[in-house]
């Protein structure tokens, strides 16, 4: 007999002393958003991260000075009796990474800069191509004969957003290009004889970090050798809505056995994520499980986002229409007052779909498939599936109940859920259901959960890292600011970045920018050209407004 579905076979890494993939547990990990040569402050955080319950502690070390340091911070936690992991997060410096290897448990690389930025090609010939190659192998080998030396682990992670010009000319800012691009790295370090490596495939789009990290896994199994995966959605944001995306992200790949170790990116204090990456942890224990228990015979990562439900339109739900949220206020699409407006086929997802009594379905009712318990996505999908498989085309409305009390697990839980749901199109409608809630929280969170995944936008769009140790100017009160007076522009993006490493990259799709450009200085951004530099910190967000003005997208409140 088949047995109940796992994690994906990854391959044991040493890190420290709490090796990741096989058969250890998820590890969870944060980011200090200190500077790294505040060696007390970095200390200090560390520890209540630590404290928390991270695993493994990243800190940035954006050059060889701060990667120097990185040795005073690590001796001083061991005197405090700290001794988890340390990662150091490196971008555009090889030098950088060759100092922390000989420190921290492991290194963080981006192979879309590690060899510093590409300003201005944009076609490359093959041979430009290999050439491009060869000086990658020749920087990354000294870093790797440290690593093998003091036995360092290395993350080689693909942002999207942030690909090298190179992997660009080839195959576009995609899924594909992150794939290469990490692949590319993956043959030099094998070539040179080293595999202590961890993969991420990051973005702010949830649905972009889904499809890199299912190929992903996809490639590797065809290569013959899988390695551990972080995963994470970057600049998430804060509060509700943080939460929300990146449990959306995270969530359906754990539901898929893929991930060995998470990070809740947001912009908050870095111990706020703790909890939300505890609970999708959690989640893991009741999924995933088998497939073919679900008569889900061809379950392969590829496969899902392919799996789009096309229904029939009945009273208004379903056919073009975006998915409606059901609930019990009036901002929801349909307002339940004792029952559904009109008759509906209520389905409970059970271990077994097939018993679903298909027979008895009319096809002028909608259908509601219930969801009682976190694990099941896998079930909502072997249902949508046996549904269309039978010819049924009415559209489904996802009810997911609980009394869970706490919000922040009940948010993180549905999101896992109902996200991934939504983002692959199996439902035409959303039903949040918890008496310990308000009818108001239910609603509201129905929608983030929709505009999470762009299965339907009703709001503004945020953008926003965490911040690090390279942001220079106060970001969290920073990006309430702008929300407060932004909010009621619907279907705006607007991106929050600490700086310029990641910023205008990783930012992909948003219509503004306020990126940090220096200590209190800001860059505000039109899509993904400068338009106004150094702006001091204090006019900043004055001026953002000014600029949605004057490109005609200001709505007055």
């Amino acid at each position: 007999m088949q047995k109940d579905y796992q994690r994906l076979t990854t391959i044991e890494i040493p890190v420290g002393d709490i090796p990741v993939g096989g058969t250890n547990p998820i590890r969870i990990q944060s980011m200090t958003n200190t500077f790294t040569m505040d060696t007390e402050a970095t200390v200090a955080q560390a520890i209540r991260l630590f404290d928390a319950g991270c695993d493994y502690v990243r800190i940035t070390a954006q050059g060889p000075k701060e990667a120097s340091n990185l040795k005073a911070i690590k001796e001083e936690l061991h005197l405090r009796g700290y001794t988890k992991p340390l990662i150091a997060d490196i971008h555009y410096s090889p030098k950088a990474a060759e100092i922390a290897a000989a420190v921290v448990e492991k290194v963080r690389i981006n192979p879309g800069n590690y060899i510093g930025p590409h300003m201005g090609k944009i076609t490359y010939t093959d041979k430009e191509y290999r050439e491009e190659l060869e000086i990658i192998y020749d920087h990354i080998k000294p870093l790797l004969e440290i690593c093998r030396q003091y036995g360092t682990a290395l993350r080689i992670g693909s942002n999207h957003g942030s690909l090298s010009k190179r992997i660009l000319s080839r195959y576009g800012d995609t899924p594909e290009g992150m794939v290469a691009s990490a692949i590319e790295f993956i043959e030099i370090c094998e070539d040179l004889d080293f595999d202590h490596i961890v993969l991420s495939m990051k973005s702010s789009n949830p649905r972009i970090m889904i499809e890199a990290n299912r190929l992903l896994a996809m490639t590797m199994l065809k290569r013959g050798k899988v390695y551990p995966v972080h995963l994470g959605v970057t600049e998430a944001g804060d509060g509700e809505d943080g939460r929300i995306k990146s449990a959306a992200g995270i969530g359906a790949l754990l539901a898929e056995g893929i991930g060995d170790t998470i990070r809740v990116s947001l912009t908050e204090e870095p111990e706020a994520e703790i909890p939300v990456a505890s609970i999708l942890k959690e989640m893991t224990s009741v999924f995933p499980l088998n497939p073919l228990a679900f008569g889900l015979k061809n379950y392969r990562y590829e496969n899902f986002q392919k799996e789009k439900f096309v229904s029939n339109e009945i009273h208004e739900i379903g056919g073009m229409n975006p998915p409606l949220v059901i609930g019990q206020t009036s901002s929801a699409d349909i307002v339940i007052l004792s029952d559904l407006p009109f008759r509906t086929h209520q389905i409970h997802t059970q271990s077994f779909p097939s018993h679903l009594e298909i027979a008895r379905l009319q096809e002028e009712l909608p259908i509601v498939i219930h969801s009682d318990h976190p694990r099941e996505l896998i079930a909502l999908r072997a249902a949508v599936i046996h549904l269309r498989n039978q010819g049924m085309n009415q559209p489904i409305i996802i009810k997911r109940s609980s009394y869970e009390a706490k919000p922040e697990k009940f948010i993180t839980e549905s999101a896992a859920v109902m996200g991934p749901a939504f983002q692959e199109g199996l439902g035409q409608a959303i039903w949040l259901e918890n008496p310990k809630l308000k009818p108001e929280q239910l609603v509201n969170i129905s929608f983030s959960i929709l505009q999470s995944v762009k299965a339907r936008i009703s709001r503004t769009e945020y953008i926003a890292c965490p911040s690090c140790g390279r942001t220079l100017f106060n970001i969290q009160p920073t990006l309430r600011s702008i929300k407060e007076r932004t909010s009621h522009l619907k279907g705006l993006t607007i991106a929050v970045m600490g700086c310029i490493v990641n910023g205008p990259g990783e930012m992909a799709g948003a219509d503004y920018g306020y990126v940090g450009a220096g200590r209190g200085k800001i860059t505000l951004y039109k899509g993904h050209a400068p338009v106004k530099r150094n702006i001091p910190e204090e006019m900043a967000v004055d001026e953002l407004i000014d600029l949605i003005r004057q490109n005609g997208d200001w709505i007055e409140p």
